[in-house]
């Protein structure tokens, strides 16, 4: 990576931003001290790897390392609406909103570990691993007689290559990985606890079908878990169909913000956990929504005006590099991400309103010796 003080430099301006992102607005910002060249030819530089990304944030995680920490997988989207579409800038779906929606999908690897010693009760959380989505193919929708993208490679098959690597070659500690039902496959299954030789605890989808004992799943007697007479407050060992392994399943009951009741469904290959311990882990995934909401309020992941497919990705990279910062301060200050950047604006207003006071003061000086010169005209 070339001049990598100016990453320092460009992570430290979308932290401090409260604006659209530029190279131009980084320069004046700086004195020129970094023209607006060196800082755009520094994004569209080759494209920074994960290799890259593993090398920055490997100090910060073997520092805070646990074997009980979890690694909470989701992804998101960057809308990118008025954008020029490309091979990352083009149409995915948004399973929160159910449609649509043009953008770049990343997924995530949050790494989350609770810190003992430290008199910040929420933790630390790291992102160790992103993956953008690159939808490079594309092909004939026999439906709609368009032609769309798509990616030569699941998102599924590109969380297991990246956990492979994050486990066989990155030697990184963990004891649980924690995902949506957007992951819950059979083949993350058995890899997770084949492979990687590792536990997860994951939420079910209501129609995903069970057998309730070995029994009955030699048998074929399989049932979808929301035609089930499940209790809370206890766990029950259950057969997923295709799986040749038992499951801990648990189901919890919540209320919405409407007032309705929900019901979630949680399954786990750690047969010493209690229900209490599966809600309590799987309580940990909203870790990664916090990280997101931050990634695009606090860390200017939606703000740049960047066009070109490496200059954006770098830039995503950059504002990762971002939030690991503002992470390290969250424990310095011991205060959250958004009350940092409360404190960072309120500095601004200040030095703006009392360099505001300057000018007047400095126009009412100009204006006072003005009249004091008028001749009188009696």
């Amino acid at each position: 990576m070339k001049n990598p003080q100016i990453l320092d430099i460009y992570s430290d301006f979308l932290i401090a931003s409260f604006t659209i992102v530029t190279a131009t607005g980084l320069s004046r910002l700086l004195d020129n001290g970094y023209s607006h060249d060196q800082i755009s030819r520094f994004l569209a530089q080759r494209k920074f790897t994960q290799k890259d990304f593993w090398k920055m944030v490997k100090k910060i995680i073997r520092k805070i390392e646990s074997e009980d920490a979890i690694l909470a997988i989701d992804d998101t989207i960057e809308e990118k609406p008025h954008s020029t579409e490309n091979n990352m800038i083009c149409w995915h779906w948004d399973h929160s909103k159910n449609c649509t929606v043009k953008g770049i999908n990343i997924v995530n690897f949050l790494y989350h570990t609770e810190l003992p010693q430290s008199k910040n009760e929420a933790g630390i959380s790291i992102p160790v691993a992103f993956e953008i989505i690159e939808k490079t193919e594309q092909f004939l929708d026999e439906k709609t007689n368009k032609f769309k993208r798509r990616s030569p490679i699941s998102k599924n098959e590109l969380v297991r290559q990246r956990l492979r690597n994050l486990v066989q070659l990155n030697q990184l500690k963990f004891k649980y990985v924690v995902w949506d039902t957007w992951f819950s496959s059979k083949e993350n299954f058995e890899f997770v606890h084949y492979k990687l030789k590792k536990y997860f605890v994951s939420a079910l989808k209501s129609n995903r079908t069970v057998a309730l004992s070995k029994q009955d799943k030699l048998q074929g007697k399989f049932s979808k878990v929301e035609k089930l007479n499940l209790q809370t407050n206890r766990t029950y060992e259950v057969w997923l169909k295709g799986l040749d392994f038992p499951l801990l399943l648990a189901k919890q009951i919540f209320t919405n913000k409407d007032g309705s009741c929900g019901e979630l469904y949680t399954v786990t290959n750690d047969f010493s956990l209690t229900y209490e311990a599966i809600c309590t882990i799987y309580k940990k995934r909203w870790k990664v929504e916090v990280f997101h909401k931050s990634l695009k309020q606090n860390t200017g992941l939606e703000r740049s005006p960047t066009k070109y497919e490496v200059t954006q990705s770098n830039h995503i990279f950059a504002s990762m590099i971002a939030y690991c910062k503002l992470e390290l301060l969250k424990l310095k200050e011991d205060c959250n991400h958004f009350a940092l950047k409360s404190k960072l604006y309120l500095k601004a207003i200040k030095a703006s309103f009392a360099e505001l006071q300057k000018m007047k003061h400095y126009q009412m000086k100009i204006q006072q010796e003005q009249v004091e010169h008028i001749p009188f005209l009696g």
